[in-house]
């Protein structure tokens, strides 16, 4: 059925919504593919709004949305995009709308995609369809036990950990960067152990694939690779007229060739992101993917620029637009709001970090007795240890915080036992899953695990090898229960009953294995819950992997239990977020910059935009607040590990117009008890007298 309205002379409402520039990025190509198009939108500009508004405007003006490719950078953000598409379609197409959102079946993340796209390839690639995906700490493990049977776990000099040797593997896969200048450039005390990791490396792959796994990095790699074949390629790119990427600053070098191979003159692509605000290079994100877009396909590209901004005062945008404009390197723009304010960014000079402390904390709770909800005031800080002195203050002070990141969902152990034996039954050759899963039976350790999966892999088929194993006599009452489940979920998935008997199973082990286990209980019937919104239990299993949910119980305390809380932050995790009030800690060199963070001038180029980024969350008021005397933890143990730190270098004095300086102190009384002798006094002197 063609729902779509090809009247070009017809100009549906919702582009009145829309400011010039948005409007130009919506109508580029009124609908039909067309040269490549680049949207620079900068902090605050609309940049969702527009990617939602032009995905709704192809489809109004007749693209098929099942051959629209749109890539975001996290589940969530691809549904919700959906969403806006469908309302904005509405306006024009009715209760039709709700098909033609549901027909927009390739909308997901670069991840996500990629696991869909090598299911229906898995034949002509050399893939089992069946192949499972592992986490990060699943490849952690597996790379482990790879760097355990090459004896690198007993060298005479220390081997780099499981964690970091895959950290090693993943930079060097998605930089697309040889081993030895991932080594040189970003592990430095690694570089003597080049041979080993690769060799490590190599026996990694080869696990993984005796194993039918992938990993994350795997999703992305194996699509590339995929992609060099010819008459996989061209058939790759027929399927697609257009394809819309978010957040282009944050692709790293191996997404970008997939886009290369998908969309190799450009035609009916679109990306879009700002270069300001690509701050995610430890993550191997490279921001010459956006700055180099325009010259990389034959087809010239367009560019739109989005400059007004909706969210922050025009003072505010004024000191980012300064701090910005010192770049070597950036597309153009000056944010601009309607927005105004007589009130400038404050620079805040402060003693040292407790003052810094105590500065915030007043603040903030000024702002809640003027009205100010808590939860709409960040505090923003380069590295999550700054936080030291300010998780104490606010403690103090009864205000309720909480701190962003932490234990995720899927990184609670009774979380993934879970989801280890529905992974264990659903790939019997998943070695790490098999070993979880084995171990949870009282009786049976690492050798015997090993033993295990040693017998099912020798077998014909796996379940009469585990059938045939026989249980050491502390394990024998708990073997059958197990053995029942296992050949139960093998023998053919009813999803999701599956979790339900999974869960049945576990429990006894949970309340073993845990003493909080009726808390940890709530966890696995909200997976169950969330099992019974999926179609599949393979579908369940590759996008629970892929875009984890929050933590729920293990992190549950007061501050979720309040109404009202405040956000503590770091940059990296703020970017996307917005807040009335900011305060951005730390606002000194050696801090932003950070010390480790001026090696190169592309580092230093990062940091400034770090800085950006903080500023502009803010809405109404922004603080960047300066302790002249601050810790720091990097330095040796001798002497007093505190600095005396000068400001930014990223606000020089021709820039400090755009700020209101001022400086505070906190007011002690001499009878104060908090207050801090001005005294020193040598009491292992008086010590050693006392015995002579």
């Amino acid at each position: 059925m063609n729902l779509a309205i090809r009247d070009s002379s017809f100009r549906p409402a919702y582009l009145d919504k829309l400011n010039a520039e948005q409007r130009l990025a919506v109508e580029h190509g009124d609908g039909q593919v067309a040269p490549p198009l680049l949207v620079i939108a900068g902090a605050g500009s609309g940049k969702t709004s527009t990617l939602a508004h032009r995905v709704a405007h192809l489809i109004v003006k007749g693209a098929d949305p099942r051959r629209i490719l749109l890539m975001t950078f996290s589940r969530r953000a691809a549904s919700e995009m959906a969403k806006r598409v469908e309302r904005i379609a509405g306006e024009v197409l009715g209760r039709d709308a709700s098909v033609i959102a549901d027909a927009l079946f390739w909308a997901g993340t670069f991840h996500g995609i990629g696991a869909r796209l090598l299911r229906d390839y898995a034949l002509e690639i050399g893939l089992n369809p069946a192949f499972t995906i592992h986490d990060r700490e699943d490849s952690a493990d597996l790379m482990n036990l790879a760097r355990h049977e090459l004896g690198f776990s007993k060298t005479e000099g220390r081997f780099p950990t499981k964690g970091t040797c895959l950290q090693i593997y993943s930079r060097a896969v998605n930089a697309q960067t040889p081993l030895g200048e991932v080594l040189g450039a970003v592990f430095p005390w690694c570089a003597g152990w080049a041979d080993q990791l690769k060799e490590l490396f190599s026996a990694y792959v080869e696990a993984k694939q005796a194993q039918n796994v992938l990993d994350y990095d795997d999703l992305l790699l194996y699509w590339a690779q995929m992609a060099t074949e010819p008459e996989i390629a061209a058939h790759l790119s027929s399927r697609f007229d257009h394809v819309l990427v978010d957040e282009y600053q944050d692709t790293n070098r191996l997404q970008a060739t997939i886009l290369t191979a998908l969309k190799p003159d450009g035609s009916g692509l679109t990306v879009v992101g700002d270069d300001a605000q690509s701050i995610y290079s430890f993550r191997a994100a490279e921001v010459r993917n956006i700055l180099d877009f325009p010259k990389q396909f034959a087809r010239q590209a367009s560019i739109v620029t989005l400059e007004r901004n909706y969210r922050s005062t025009e003072t505010i945008l004024a000191a980012a637009n300064a701090v910005i404009g010192e770049a070597s390197e950036r597309f153009t723009k000056n944010l601009w709001s309607e927005r105004r304010s007589s009130e400038k960014p404050l620079l805040v000079s402060v003693r040292d970090e407790a003052e810094q402390a105590s500065y915030v904390c007043q603040a903030i709770l000024a702002e809640r007795e003027a009205g100010t909800a808590l939860k709409s005031q960040a505090v923003l800080l380069r590295a999550s240890h700054h936080t030291g002195p300010l998780e104490i203050a606010p403690t103090r002070r009864n205000i309720p915080f909480v701190k962003f990141g932490g234990l995720k969902f899927l990184d609670a152990a009774h979380v993934k036992d879970m989801l280890a034996v529905l992974r264990f039954a659903e790939n019997p050759r998943d070695r790490v899953a098999g070993f979880r899963v084995l171990q949870l039976l009282p009786g049976i350790g690492p050798s015997a695990a090993a033993q295990i999966v040693e017998t099912m892999a020798t077998s014909l088929d796996e379940a009469t090898g585990l059938a045939r194993y026989r249980p050491p006599q502390r394990a024998a009452e708990d073997w059958p229960p197990f053995l029942s489940l296992y050949e139960g979920l093998r023998a053919g998935a009813k999803w999701p009953a599956d979790l339900e008997r999974i869960r049945l199973w576990y429990e006894p082990h949970l309340e073993r294995i845990h003493e909080d286990a009726t808390m940890r209980r709530a966890d696995l019937l909200q997976l169950e819950q969330i099992a019974s919104g999926y179609p599949s239990r393979e579908r369940f299993l590759t996008e629970l992997t892929l875009d984890p949910p929050d933590a729920t119980s293990d992190e549950a305390g007061p501050p979720h239990r309040d109404e009202d809380y405040l956000i503590l932050s770091t940059i990296h995790s703020a970017k996307g977020q917005e807040w009335k009030n900011v305060f951005v800690l730390n606002t000194v060199d050696g801090c932003i910059p950070s010390d480790l963070g001026v090696g190169s001038k592309e580092d230093i180029e990062e940091e400034r935009r770090l800085l950006y980024v903080a500023m502009t969350r803010a809405r109404d008021t922004l603080h960047l607040v300066m302790p002249q005397r601050f810790f720091v933890h990097g330095q040796a143990a001798r002497g007093d590990r505190h600095v005396y730190a000068a400001r930014s270098r990223f606000i020089p004095a021709s820039m400090l117009n755009a700020f209101e300086q001022t400086s505070w102190a906190s007011v002690q009384a001499k009878d104060d008890p908090r207050r801090q002798p001005q005294v020193r006094v040598d009491l292992g002197q008086r010590m050693r007298g006392m015995w002579k």
